[in-house]
């Protein structure tokens, strides 16, 4: 007989639960059925969509939308079409049906900001309707669906009882009830979400509409003029968080940032893939991910700088040199132009051109159309006296005639002349005179010593730029013309952010919003933020509120407790994580042959389910891979998160990952590898959600190395340890 979990007085309900649980799966078929015809009913429009639109053009854009509409519709049978109910003041109460197997009928579906209106109302990933347009199962999105997240005992918000339902697969096994009206609520305690919470995962990251906790969902659902920065211990859920914020803000203002755009950026191609699938599977097709460097590369990257210059590139004080490298390029007129014009000849004096260049420089426009307005200006005067003397006003042929006047032309050039990025950014790392006079009471001579490029190249087409380099001319694109600006950027792992790279995201969000996502324990780039306030001053966002996030959903407890002894150790201000789980395994070990442990510890990890990373230095991959090629494994591509079980993971790409089981190789050369090599272990550590074993041939880190850990090396230590 299927479980219903709920205790006290939900167990001594008389109601036959197995009638009630049928009566569900009656209502997920009814409801998968009536998604079936809403998608049928789309292709159908998509088919004779050219035949009723108007006009070619009315015809693309039909069919653009009934495509994106056919495809938000497909049901994926392994995914339940709800995960929860609600029943407000006014619902019929549980088992009373008019007939056995027949789900309770829903309310009207409430307005968009009204308030709750007394029914019942199952609550899933998309809005399905009946035939008769009755919804069936509401949005997780919808302004009543906002009572499962947040009611409580002691605020019931209308709700008498709020029910969630277990799942194996597609179906429906089983339901728990709290009945708030009578003050029973079960928080995290709650069997059914615990379920869900520490299920094993294989593959991309899941969407966590059905665990959603009170105060994820007001950061999920904060206004879209509102930036906010979370501040999130591992396995918080501040990366989910970020994406169903996007999933709600386009459900809320779809054809507003349909326009404008909502952006997600993450720290490597990696990442992105392992959150693709997050937002397709909440019916959100179309929101765009990319990685920094892929947002702002203008060039292709070819180079690879030192540390030395990669650090002074990234400092914001390059905006200033760049600035000053740009504008004083501007020049006086030292002569007068004169412009044949058929018979006639119009003259401009030179103080009259310097007069103008003086004027338009104190708007402080963006220097290319600060360049076009010093031409059309001149252009004017140029149309001011061929009027005078003609007494009409010639017309716009004649205006782009004089704009490409030699003359004219050569006037810009010697006093506003024409730059691109490339060749600004050129001009200062190959020119020492030129940096030396941009950069002067600036940068250190060391530092100048540091950008100037060691080898001479002949030309911007032959220069092998950096990534570092990429920052440098996105700064410097942004002097020459202004970034159109999206609504709304989510910024993922932000704590690796650079003041250059802040200042580009800045641009692209002049008039729009954000979300930055990240925790400052984790920060490993040179550049790293210690201080969540100045990145958001250099993303121009400097009154955006800090959330912590320090509860732990996915990260057992003793992986946790391990990876907080190495906070003292990071140097920055961030409260220790706690979990809720109290179940999970850690194994710390030495050993003698890390390859064939490696083996050994995967062999013992077969018959548990979920996924594995093996993460190590870069300098083990090799070695590690071909072990377990030679054991019979086949490991899974980074990129590809579905590719297979097993993945090997460089440590310096294991941020923001997740697998269930993790073994980390080697900690001391992790360490080792890079100036911040303890903020890289500590992600490293907290890669793991059920299992983590520590493999080591050297000992342990200094700040790992404690009497307890060594006296558990070789042992699985408890949870509780």
């Amino acid at each position: 007989m299927p479980a219903d979990h709920a205790a006290g007085s939900t167990a001594s309900r008389t109601v036959d639960l197995t009638v009630e649980l049928d009566a569900e799966r009656a209502h997920m078929a009814a409801s998968r059925a009536a998604l079936h015809a809403m998608r049928e009913h789309a292709e159908a429009m998509y088919a004779v969509g050219a035949k009723i639109a108007g006009d070619p053009f009315s015809a693309e854009t039909l069919g653009v939308a009934l495509a994106r509409r056919v495809a938000e519709l497909a049901d994926d049978p392994r995914t339940p079409l709800f995960f929860g109910r609600l029943d407000l003041d006014g619902a019929a109460e549980p088992g009373a049906d008019p007939e056995p197997g027949a789900a309770a009928e829903p309310g009207p579906a409430p307005e968009p900001g009204a308030g709750p209106v007394p029914g019942r109302y199952h609550i899933g990933r998309r809005h399905v309707t009946d035939q008769l347009g009755e919804p069936l199962v509401l949005d997780w999105r919808a302004p009543v669906s906002r009572a499962f997240y947040q009611a409580s005992a002691g605020d019931p918000q209308g709700v008498r009882i709020r029910r969630r339902f277990g799942f194996a697969g597609g179906d429906l096994t089983s339901f728990e009830d709290e009945r708030l009206d009578q003050g029973e609520e079960f928080g995290t305690t709650s069997k059914i979400l615990i379920e869900e919470i520490e299920r094993p995962r294989v593959g991309p990251m899941r969407d966590i509409v059905a665990t959603i906790q009170p105060e994820q969902d007001e950061l999920v659902r904060a206004d879209l003029d509102t930036s906010i920065c979370v501040q999130g211990a591992p396995g918080t859920g501040k990366t989910a968080v970020g994406l169903h914020r996007a999933a709600y803000l386009l459900y809320l203002h779809r054809e507003r940032l349909r326009r404008t755009g909502v952006l997600i950026l993450g720290p490597n191609p990696a990442f992105l893939g392992y959150i693709s699938a997050v937002l397709p599977a909440l019916g959100e097709l179309e929101v765009r991910q990319a990685t920094l460097e892929g947002l702002i590369g203008r060039v292709s990257v070819s180079g690879v700088d030192p540390v030395e210059a990669e650090v002074v590139k990234h400092d914001p004080r390059m905006a200033t040199v760049l600035r000053r490298a740009l504008w004083s390029r501007l020049g006086r007129a030292e002569s007068a132009i004169q412009v044949s014009d058929g018979a006639y000849r119009w003259r401009i004096d030179p103080g009259v051109l310097t007069r103008l260049v003086d004027d338009t420089r104190r708007e402080d426009p963006a220097y290319l159309l600060g360049r076009e307005r010093v031409r059309a200006r001149v252009v004017g005067l140029l149309q001011r006296q061929a009027e005078t003397r003609s007494g009409e006003s010639p017309g716009e042929p004649w205006q782009r005639r004089m704009g490409k006047a030699k003359p004219v032309v050569e006037f810009l050039d010697a006093c506003w002349p024409a730059v691109t990025p490339q060749s600004l950014v050129f001009e200062l790392l190959s020119d020492a005179e030129a940096l030396a006079r941009a950069a002067e009471g600036i940068l250190s001579e060391a530092e100048c010593q540091a950008l100037r490029w060691p080898r001479r190249f002949r030309s911007v087409k032959s220069v092998r730029w950096s990534s570092a380099d990429l920052v440098l001319l996105d700064e410097a694109a942004g002097l020459l013309e202004r970034e159109p600006s999206l609504h709304h950027i989510i910024i993922d792992e932000a704590q690796d952010l650079s003041p250059m790279q802040c200042r580009a995201i800045a641009r692209r969000t002049t008039h729009g919003s954000i979300t930055l996502l990240g925790d400052l324990a984790q920060g490993t780039a040179p550049w790293a933020a210690t201080d969540w306030a100045e990145s958001l001053r250099h993303l121009g966002k400097p009154d955006a509120a800090v959330v912590p996030l320090t509860t732990g959903f996915r990260v057992p407890e003793a992986v946790v407790a391990l990876a907080n002894r190495l906070l003292p150790a990071l140097e920055v201000n961030v409260p220790p994580a706690v979990s809720l789980r109290s179940d999970g395994e850690l194994v710390l070990r030495r050993v003698d042959d890390l390859a064939a442990e490696v083996v050994a510890e995967l062999a013992a990890t077969r018959s548990l389910p979920g996924s594995v990373g093996v993460i190590a230095a870069d300098r083990h991959l090799d070695e590690l891979r071909a072990a377990l090629v030679a054991a019979g494994e086949k490991p899974g591509e980074l990129d590809a998160p579905e590719s297979g079980r097993v993945t090997v993971v460089p440590a310096t790409l294991a941020k923001g990952l997740e697998y269930d089981h993790v073994i980390v190789v080697e900690p001391a050369e992790i360490v080792e590898a890079e100036p911040r090599g303890l903020h890289r272990l500590y992600v490293v550590l907290t890669r793991a959600v059920t299992r983590l074993t520590v493999l080591h041939a050297r000992p342990l880190p200094g700040v790992l190395a404690t009497d307890a850990l060594d006296q558990a090396a070789g042992a699985a230590v408890p949870a509780s340890a």
